[in-house]
């Protein structure tokens, strides 16, 4: 028993080299038989390179930690519960009117003719298709839990005004946004408000994303960004019409 207790040991031992010397040839073989193979050397990485270094950049001033001071609209009777949804949005745009009948810049500019047609929102000889101030929307731009309210106002050649109503804990209306600007569209994403207008290069336009600033309280324009506008694929508009596919055809 002693003699093939220490054969058994040396089976054992033999074993694993030999499988190991068999795994090594198989692995030889590889290369012509289509299995792994190196690439070769790896291309360096190529990370961001700070140009002028020596250079004194401009400084960004922080924000004022005390916020912009709000702009309550005068002339409209506090809301309840913070809720804007009973707000008149045509009654809302002509107490902003009344109280600066005469602003042609910033804000609560806009043209006479405009601010003529909404002081005549909802007189009995106005037609309603007429009326400069568009359907409200309504979405909670804060994140308090609460709706805001988001009014449009047509103006001559495709400009318009976007402006963003909130109620403070008192009920009083306070303007948090408010631009002027030639719109293409205008939409929701979010928390966000997006807006696209034409860029000054030609094929391109502009998307702003307003968001709420909780330190300045009020809406921001916080990310732009410049897109190609999506052009006809190049080629002709109709491949089979006439001298299509013949050379130095026009």
């Amino acid at each position: 028993m002693g003699t093939l207790s220490i054969r058994s040991v040396a089976a054992a031992r033999v074993a694993p080299a030999f499988a190991t010397l068999a795994l090594v040839s198989l692995l030889a073989g590889c290369d012509d038989s289509g299995g792994l193979a190196g690439a070769g050397p790896a291309a360096p990485a190529s990370g961001p390179v700070h140009l002028w270094p020596g250079r004194q950049g401009a400084v960004v001033p922080p924000a004022d930690p005390g916020g912009a001071p709000p702009e309550y609209v005068k002339g409209i009777p506090p809301v309840r519960d913070q809720d804007v949804h009973g707000v008149d949005p045509v009654a809302l745009v002509q107490a902003e009117v009344r109280a600066r009948p005469k602003a042609d810049a910033g804000a609560d500019g806009m043209p006479p003719g405009t601010a003529a047609s909404i002081g005549e929102c909802g007189t009995r000889d106005a037609q309603p298709e007429a009326c400069p101030v568009l359907a409200p929307y309504y979405r909670d731009l804060t994140g308090d839990g609460k709706d805001e309210l988001i009014v449009g106002i047509e103006f001559p050649d495709s400009m318009m005004s976007v402006r963003v109503y909130t109620a403070d804990e008192h009920g009083r209306l306070n303007r948090i946004m408010a631009t002027t600007q030639t719109v293409i569209t205008v939409d929701l994403a979010g928390r966000d408000v997006i807006l696209r207008a034409p860029s000054g290069n030609n094929g391109y336009e502009l998307i702003t994303a307003w968001s709420w600033d909780e330190k300045q309280l009020t809406m921001l324009p916080t990310r732009e960004q410049i897109v190609r506008v999506p052009g006809r694929p190049h080629g002709p508009a109709n491949p089979h019409g006439p001298g299509a596919g013949r050379p130095g055809a026009p």
